[in-house]
C-alpha cells in the first residue's frame, strides 16, 4: 500500500516536470561596452552557454522551454551581435544562436519577478579583450590661450530595460529624460567655454555606480541627472530639485522617489550592495562635505529657473539619498522635471516644446551658477576678471562668506552694495569689489 502511494505521488508530479516553459519576450539592448540579451520567462529556467568559432557564435540552450516571442532585430551600431536565429534541439529545449561580429566573453544570471517583471534571463556579452583593457582618457578641450571647458556630465535616467516610471497614457520616464537630456546638451555644445558628456547616449542600461564613473573620468565639474518620476498620488506635481542629504530624506515624496530611483539597479540585475568604497577615508568624507555645498549653490540657480517655467513642488531644493549623487569630487544635482504620475504633467512632458523649455531652464540655472563661481583656469574664469563680478545671493549665503569666497573685504562689499547691516535675500544681486 505504501509504495502504491509513493508511484501515484510520482505519477502526480510527472506532468508538473514534463511541463514546458516558455519565452514569452526578447529584447535586444547594444551599449557601447556591451549588449545585453534578456529573455522573458514563465519560469526559472535552466540553461547553458557555448561559445563557437569559425565563424564566431554565441549558443544559448535553455531547458524544456519554447520560443512564444519574437526575434528582436539586430541594430546595426551593436558592437557584438550580427544575426540572432533559434531552433528547437531534443525535441523539447529551445537553442538560440547568436551570429557575433568577433569573440565575446558572455555572463548570464537569473533575475526574480519585480515591480515590472516576471523573470528573466539576461545574457550580457563584453569584449573578450575588454579587461585588459585601458579606460577612455578624459577629453580635456583647451583653446589657444590654454583654458579649458567648464564639463557639464549630463544623465539622462533609466534606458534599455530599465524603463523607469510609467504615466497614466503609458509614456516612459526613461524616454523624456532622454528627450530633454539631448536638448540640454545641444544648449551647453552652443554654449562656449562649456562641454557636455552624456552618461548614456541611446536606449540601454548604464548602473548607478557607472554614471558617476562616467563623469569621473571625463572629468566634470558638475553632474546633472534627469528624471521625471512617479507618486502614488496622482494630483501630485511640480518640478523639483535635489541635493544628496546628510541623512534622511526632506519630505514624503524625497523618501517615495529616492527608494524608487535607487531600485533602478535590481531591475537592471545589479544589487545595490553599497560597500562604501568611494567613502573609504575622513580625507574623501570632508572633500563631500564641500561638494555638497557646491552642489546646493548650483542646485538653487536651476530651482530659481525652474519656477519661471510652471509648477514646482516645494518651497526649496529637497534633500535625499539617491544614489547617483554620492560622488565624493563632483558637485551633484537630481532634476524631477514633472511627476509623469500627472496626466496633464505626463501630456507636457511629451510636448517637445514643454522639454526645451525644462532643458532652457536648466540651462541658465547651470550657466547663472558658473558665471558667478567660475572653475580657475577656464574661459569663464578669465571672462569674469575682465568684467565688475557680480553675485547672486543663493540659500545659506552670507556676506561674510561671499567676502571670503571673492578675497575682499566685509567693508567694501557692504559699501559698493549700500548694505547697512548684514540682511541680504535670495536672488538679491551682489557687486563685487575690485575685479573679484
Amino acid at each position: 500500500m505504501k509504495k502504491l502511494a509513493i508511484f501515484l505521488c510520482l505519477l502526480i508530479s510527472l506532468p508538473l516536470q514534463a511541463k514546458n516553459l516558455s519565452i514569452d519576450g526578447l529584447r535586444l539592448w547594444a551599449a557601447p561596452d556591451h549588449t545585453r540579451l534578456v529573455f522573458d520567462t514563465s519560469g526559472p529556467v535552466a540553461h547553458t552557454l557555448m561559445n563557437l568559432t569559425q565563424p564566431d557564435r554565441l549558443v544559448i540552450d535553455i531547458s524544456n522551454t519554447r520560443l512564444k516571442a519574437a526575434i528582436p532585430a539586430v541594430s546595426q551600431g551593436d558592437r557584438y551581435v550580427q544575426n540572432v536565429r533559434s531552433g528547437v534541439r531534443n525535441t523539447s529545449d529551445l537553442r538560440v544562436v547568436l551570429d557575433l561580429k568577433h569573440k565575446v566573453q558572455p555572463k548570464s544570471f537569473m533575475l526574480k519577478p519585480n515591480r515590472q517583471y516576471g523573470h528573466r534571463l539576461v545574457i550580457d556579452l563584453y569584449g573578450a579583450d575588454e579587461s585588459g583593457r585601458k579606460k577612455p582618457e578624459a577629453v580635456k578641450t583647451v583653446n589657444k590661450n590654454g583654458l579649458r571647458d567648464i564639463v557639464i556630465a549630463i544623465d539622462a535616467g533609466h534606458g534599455g530595460e530599465d524603463v523607469g516610471a510609467i504615466g497614466p497614457g503609458g509614456t516612459h520616464e526613461k524616454n523624456i529624460s532622454m528627450a530633454i537630456a539631448q536638448k540640454l546638451k545641444a544648449l551647453i555644445q552652443a554654449e562656449p567655454g562649456m562641454r557636455p558628456v552624456m552618461t548614456r547616449d541611446g536606449d540601454y542600461y548604464v548602473t548607478l555606480r557607472k554614471r558617476m564613473e562616467i563623469a569621473r573620468q571625463q572629468k566634470a565639474d558638475l553632474f546633472i541627472s534627469i528624471h521625471a518620476d512617479a507618486f502614488r498620488d496622482s494630483r501630485v506635481k511640480g518640478a523639483s530639485v535635489y541635493t544628496l542629504s546628510n541623512r534622511g530624506a526632506s519630505s514624503e515624496a524625497a523618501r517615495w522617489l529616492a527608494k524608487s530611483e535607487n531600485s533602478a539597479d535590481l531591475v537592471g540585475g545589479v544589487t545595490l550592495d553599497d560597500k562604501d568604497d568611494l567613502l573609504a577615508s575622513v580625507l574623501l568624507d570632508l572633500s563631500q562635505t564641500a561638494t555638497r555645498q557646491v552642489s546646493s549653490e548650483a542646485a538653487d540657480r536651476v530651482y530659481l529657473q525652474l519656477k519661471k517655467v510652471g509648477d514646482v513642488h516645494g518651497r526649496r531644493v529637497q534633500q535625499a539619498g539617491f544614489v547617483v549623487l554620492k560622488s565624493p569630487d563632483i558637485p551633484s544635482v537630481l532634476v524631477e522635471t514633472a511627476f509623469i504620475s500627472n496626466p496633464g504633467e505626463e501630456r507636457k512632458l511629451n510636448d517637445p516644446r514643454h522639454q526645451k523649455r525644462l532643458a532652457k531652464a536648466i540651462f541658465r540655472g547651470v550657466r547663472s551658477y558658473f558665471e558667478s563661481t567660475p572653475p580657475p583656469g577656464t574661459m569663464l574664469a578669465t571672462r569674469k576678471s575682465t568684467v565688475p563680478a557680480k553675485y547672486i545671493i543663493s540659500r545659506g549665503d552670507t556676506l561674510s562668506s561671499i567676502a571670503s569666497r571673492y578675497q575682499v573685504s566685509l567693508v567694501a562689499l557692504r559699501n559698493i552694495n549700500r548694505i547697512a547691516g548684514d540682511h541680504i535675500r535670495i536672488g538679491q544681486v551682489l557687486r563685487i569689489p575690485g575685479d573679484g
